[in-house]
């Protein structure tokens, strides 16, 4: 079956037409006017379609994550702790009720994965592409496009493309500070156009301590290389790409309402006060000398609430593609690339423990031990695609190979004997293992469609389909610990296949009159069963697994969507509404506390938990009343609510009344709006946003109330002095009112109910921050 999908893919690709870029890059082609507007709707379009242009991340301090720029476009919740929007165990993302996983990612249309902390399939955009090099980012909200590289795409994707080399040669550098000790330095060299080359080298190095009460161990960095070559000759061009990135980020606490009531927004570790953490650490261990040196919690603090620090998350990424477009004939173009991913991952942990200092004695154990868990990517892919016109048609066609081995093992190390920076890959054998797992993934992919153009372009018809192929290999390894890990808590060892050869897409745009659009498309995706220790149905015991394995549905969706949009010099008004069956939503059951899921004899489950069906509306307007002023706005209503009660099973099962209720994580309503004045050198940006109320409950009988931010970017360029083409000068002010809320929730501790408030699940915001930048250009 195999190898009949991935024939199938190869003779579609050469028998019709399909370049990936010729779907999905058109959005981003619109002329952007010499003010540079902040957003470009998606004329011509038969979906709804958003571009997001570089200009608009002048209100955002450099270096702030692109997926976290997009949080002003209609029906997007971008969330992130920090300020930039770079840690990663705090990016989430959510459009129209679906969650960061699922939604699509590509780069240059390169897939990313599904945009999950812990990644097995990808990486995020900001440890792919440095943001000064992006080109633009186009936002489906709703449907994606046959053509885009992803199994995650249930509810739209993001497309992101970058730069091209400059024609001109050049070097351009900056340099940021700003609150909590931010340090960033860019720098990029453009070699400018030779007889068809051009190529630029770009780098960035950033430092940040974190925001909370930590004293220490609170330092993230990140070091990143953008390098992009482009030949273009008579026939077309070719192009190379490599991003090489190395981050370590100090985390933050997830906090509960409950901890919220009684500690503040900026609880966090005791680091450096080493003794005091182990005297109340020796309150939660057994042992002959824990009772004499237990130094118990005071109120408001509970013994559950004490750490040391909130560990460290290291990732080292290589990330490489190559890619050629080619005019065969007149009306006939093909692209073909080859990427390579390679990634390898550690986030430390202090946690309750006894360790052995290698003495008879048992008087100078220390009751802390360190959690030391492991991730590793390496997958190899291709995408292939021609693309035909014959008359009034445009024949499309195209496939996607990806091979992919990916790991997870979580290690305790029992040797701790004091203090020290846990942000480093740690050398040696560990102690123990709770479970080693790797997972080995196949994905084929091909689809075919044709675009119709009559009455003079003003009516497009688009139609066809994809298939879809994701098998997913788990097998359980001993690791490298000394001892190996129990049966009781080693994850499994399965396979899971998600597949549908036939998943239509139809869409129709209509030119009414001039300026005056209506668009509308329908379309049906499947999703690949996720990976990764915590949102994977694999990583379950061995005996959950031969229980639930073979009955589990891949989740599946069918989405429609229709608006009308309205385009001139001034202004553009996109309207639409849309309506989306989510089905077999995977969810995960755990017995335990939320933040001790994954110890020994906490055992995951995952079952298919019926339907969700998304209904709403969306609005983005953009108005140039002057040349030097842009307002952009945009507003959007979502009612994403449970079909059916859930039946939530722990080690009894009970019937819970979820039907009718708003799904968990997504407000209802959004507003946002951005103003942009350039005038004689100087610029300013205010955006503001009101995000309502989220549930982190499926009764809906917890949430957090709906709040408002703002961020300002004011900015002065000098242009050309003497040698210099450019100087520039800008201040970036995050969270300007100082509101603190509860930023990104964590979907995998998500449950029925929290009378006690007790679920660990939210981060803080990050209070109001400064940021100042001066750049050069040569």
């Amino acid at each position: 079956m195999q190898k009949s999908v991935v024939a199938l893919a190869i003779a579609a690709s050469f028998t019709v037409s399909a370049h990936a870029k010729a779907q999905d890059a058109a959005p981003g082609e619109t002329d952007h006017g010499e003010f540079g507007d902040i957003v470009v709707i998606g004329s011509g379009q038969t979906r709804s379609v958003s571009t997001l242009v570089p200009s608009n991340l002048d209100v955002l301090p450099p270096g702030t994550s692109v997926q976290k720029a997009l949080n002003f476009l209609p029906g997007v919740s971008a969330q992130s702790i920090d300020a930039l929007g770079v840690n990663e165990q705090s990016l989430s993302l959510q459009v129209r009720g679906f969650s960061t996983t699922h939604l699509g990612y590509t780069l240059d249309g390169m897939p990313l994965g599904d945009g999950a902390y812990n990644n097995y399939n990808g990486l995020s955009i900001s440890r792919a592409l440095i943001s000064e090099n992006l080109g633009r980012a186009d936002l489906a909200t709703g449907i994606a496009g046959l053509a885009i590289a992803s199994t995650s795409n249930l509810g739209g994707a993001l497309i992101y493309t970058s730069s091209d080399p400059k024609q001109e040669m050049g070097l351009a550098a900056s340099q940021s500070f700003g609150s909590e000790d931010t340090l960033r330095t860019f720098v990029r060299f453009d070699t400018g156009e030779h007889a068809g080359f051009s190529a630029y080298l770009s780098g960035q190095y950033s430092e940040q301590d974190l925001f909370v009460n930590q004293r220490a161990y609170n330092r993230s960095t990140g070091k990143q290389f953008n390098g992009k070559l482009k030949y273009a000759f008579a026939g077309g061009t070719i192009t190379a790409f490599a991003d090489l990135s190395r981050t370590n980020q100090a985390d933050d606490a997830y906090l509960s309402k409950d901890m919220l009531g009684r500690l503040g927004w900026d609880w966090a570790g005791y680091a450096p006060d080493w003794q005091s953490y182990l005297d109340r650490a020796y309150c939660s261990v057994t042992g002959p000398t824990a009772p004499t040196k237990c130094v118990d919690s005071t109120a408001p603090e509970k013994r559950s609430d004490v750490t040391f620090t909130n560990g460290q998350i290291l990732r080292k990424d290589n990330l490489f593609y190559l890619a050629g477009d080619f005019e065969i004939a007149k009306s006939l173009s093909a692209h073909l690339q080859v990427y390579h991913h390679t990634n390898k991952g550690a986030g430390n942990n202090w946690i309750v423990g006894w360790s052995k200092q290698g003495t008879a004695s048992t008087a100078d154990d220390v009751p802390v031990q360190i959690r030391d868990t492991r991730y590793t990517i390496n997958r190899t892919g291709g995408l292939g695609s021609l693309t035909w016109d014959v008359g009034f048609n445009q024949f499309q066609a195209g496939f996607w190979l990806e091979d992919n081995t990916s790991s997870a093992a979580r290690y305790i190390w029992s040797n701790v004997t004091g203090p020290f920076d846990l942000a480093q890959y740690l050398k040696g054998q560990p102690d123990t293992a709770q479970w080693v797992q790797e997972t080995k993934w196949k994905t084929r992919q091909f689809y075919v469609q044709d675009t119709v153009k009559l009455f003079g372009d003003a009516l497009t018809i688009d139609f066809g389909f994809k298939g879809t192929y994701s098998r997913s290999d788990a097998e359980a390894l001993p690791g490298i610990a000394k001892a190996p890990p129990p049966a009781s808590s080693q994850f499994a060892t399965g396979s899971l296949t998600a597949k549908d050869y036939f998943l239509p897409e139809v869409g129709v745009h209509w030119q009414v009159a001039p300026q005056h659009e209506l668009f509308a498309s329908y379309a049906e995706n499947i999703a690949m069963f996720q990976g990764g220790f915590k949102l994977g149905p694999q990583s379950v015991s061995q005996t959950v697994w031969d229980a639930q394995g073979k009955t589990l549905k891949p989740e599946t969706s069918r989405s429609f969507e229709g608006g009308y949009r309205f385009v001139s010099g001034p202004l553009q008004v996109a309207l639409s509404g849309y309506w989306v069956d989510f089905r077999n939503r995977l969810l995960q059951y755990n017995p335990c506390p939320t933040n001790q899921q994954q110890n020994p004899g906490c055992g995951n489950s995952f079952h298919n938990a019926g339907s969700v069906t998304s209904k709403g509306v969306e609005l983005g307007v953009l108005w140039k009343p002057l040349p030097w002023l842009n307002w952009y706005n945009s507003a959007s209503y979502n009612k994403s609510t449970y079909d059916e009660d859930l039946n939530w099973c722990t080690t009894t099962c009970v019937l819970k009344a979820t039907a009718g209720k708003q799904q968990v994580d997504t407000p209802k309503e959004m507003f946002a709006s951005v103003i942009t004045l350039k005038q004689a050198g100087f610029s300013a940006s205010l955006q503001g946003k009101y995000t309502g109320r989220r549930y982190y409950t499926y009764t809906n009988d917890q949430s957090f109330g709906g709040y408002t931010t703002f961020d300002l970017g004011l900015g002065y360029d000098f242009g050309t002095i003497g040698v210099l083409k450019g100087a520039k000068l800008s201040l970036n002010v995050t969270n300007l009112t100082n509101k603190r809320y509860a930023s990104n929730f964590d979907n995998s501790v998500f449950a029925p109910d929290d009378a006690a408030g007790s679920i660990v699940v939210f981060h803080s915001s990050a209070p109001r921050q400064v940021f100042g930048t001066i750049g050069f250009a040569f």
